[in-house]
């Protein structure tokens, strides 16, 4: 009879909840399957098993939060000759050659060779499997969807019913832009509704996992850096036509292009001119970093994650833009790795999309500034004495006021207004 105990999974943490069981009493298993989900204060992971033989019984419920050492399942029989297993591997962490935390579990196959469990893993949040149609969309039609399988399957996981969704593509596919747009009308749609009130007067929602971290997170920042927050709003109309520019580019051709784009580069560009603001505050010194690991706040089913792009200052135009394509599409999916979330030196919160003009934001732990987008929206505006309807958004920026001060902080939020209003800057 063999005990197996939770493990630390790499990131020095002392609990995780039990999500979901993918094995029963009865059920044989082998080394490597997958026993269950747990998550973290960072992420889903898959837990492999380090036995073979018959799960005699599960001593943890799903749902319940175990500390790090706990028992959490029963394995009997098996091959005890072909796999000897001590709870000393069990609980042992190593690093693969990609630096990533792996769990080991294996024990010693005829006493010579150690065999090593697969990395873990992070899995996809479920979504709502119930589609939401917003009003605006029409009705399915009997014709056949056109979409590719990562776009089929993005459908499926964020809830949209891909017969609703009209296609933009050149033969009428269901593009990827397409889906997240329907989904982004179904939140709205939703938010629109008022919901009946159910289970009693009260709900108490447990506070842990990701919730609890950046619960923790914010106030630490919040009363720790005193914050200084700065605003300006900006005619971001040639930001606009940029844009568009950009959309019909044939090198650009399936990468999503949206005015956070242009933002991040005028953050990469301002950070050049005021190095101070990609900084970290340490009490005794100011860390200036000459690199820019460019985090992206992203509002996901798990809560606030805010990966980053690493090295963003490296990248081209076009190699910025897949990369944060592809880092706001793995935290909508729930598989942000917990190294993409580490070592961040800036953060943009792009809080225009949910239609707010600015805010306030807190800085995210151990950075120095944090930009906030506001959305872009119509209004009059005085150009050359003459009132015009231009494209106009609100920066909004906080800032460590230990590490830098009001001029430096003006200064920057002010260049990156200025590329906003005039992206040809980047060309000098």
């Amino acid at each position: 009879m063999q005990e197996f105990r939770l493990p630390d999974p790499g990131e020095g943490l002392t609990e995780a909840e039990i999500v979901t069981w993918r094995v029963k009493p009865g059920d044989t298993v082998h080394v490597n399957d997958v026993l269950l989900e747990v998550e973290t204060a960072k992420s889903l992971v898959e837990l492999p098993s380090p036995f073979e033989g018959t799960v005699e019984a599960l001593l943890v419920d799903e749902g319940q939060t175990v500390e790090v050492g706990s028992p959490i399942i029963r394995v009997s029989g098996g091959d005890a000759d072909a796999v000897e297993t001590t709870q000393d591997t069990a609980d042992t962490v190593e690093k693969d050659e990609d630096g990533g935390a792996v769990l080991v579990g294996y024990g010693v196959r005829g006493g010579a060779e150690t065999r090593r469990r697969k990395p873990h893993t992070v899995r996809s949040v479920p979504a709502p499997t119930q589609p939401v149609r917003p009003a605006s969309v029409p009705a399915a039609s009997a014709s056949p969807v056109i979409a590719k399988p990562p776009t089929r399957k993005l459908a499926k996981d964020l809830g949209v019913d891909l017969a609703a969704v009209a296609g933009s593509g050149l033969a009428g596919e269901v593009t990827r832009d397409d889906v997240v747009q329907a989904a982004q009308q179904a939140t709205v749609f939703r938010n629109l509704q008022a919901p009946e009130w159910s289970g009693g007067r009260e709900e108490r929602i447990p506070v842990k996992g990701v919730r609890k971290v950046i619960a923790q997170g914010m106030v630490d920042s919040a009363f720790t850096a005193p914050h200084v927050s700065v605003f300006t709003d900006v005619d971001a109309t040639r930001t606009m036509e940029f844009v568009q520019r950009l959309k019909a580019s044939t090198d650009f051709a399936g990468v999503k292009i949206s005015p956070l784009l242009i933002m991040a580069k005028a953050i990469l560009w301002a950070i050049r001119r005021s190095p101070q603001v990609n900084s970290t505050f340490t009490g005794d010194e100011l860390v200036v970093h000459h690199y820019v690991n460019l985090g992206i706040a992203a509002a996901t089913p798990r809560g606030l994650l805010v990966p980053n792009v690493k090295d963003a200052q490296d990248l081209s135009l076009l190699e910025l833009a897949t990369a944060l394509q592809q880092l706001t599409a793995t935290a909508r999916e729930g598989r942000t790795q917990p190294a993409d979330m580490q070592h961040g030196t800036f953060t943009i919160t792009n809080i225009g999309v949910f239609g707010m003009d600015t805010g306030t934001p807190i800085l995210n732990p151990g950075e120095t500034g944090i930009i906030a987008l506001g959305t872009i929206r119509q209004k009059p505006w005085v150009v050359d004495g003459e009132v015009r309807p231009r494209w106009v958004t609100t920066v909004g920026g906080s800032f460590d006021h230990r590490a830098i001060d009001g001029d430096v902080i003006s200064r920057f939020v002010a260049d990156v207004a200025a590329i906003l209003e005039e992206p040809a800057l980047l060309l000098d």
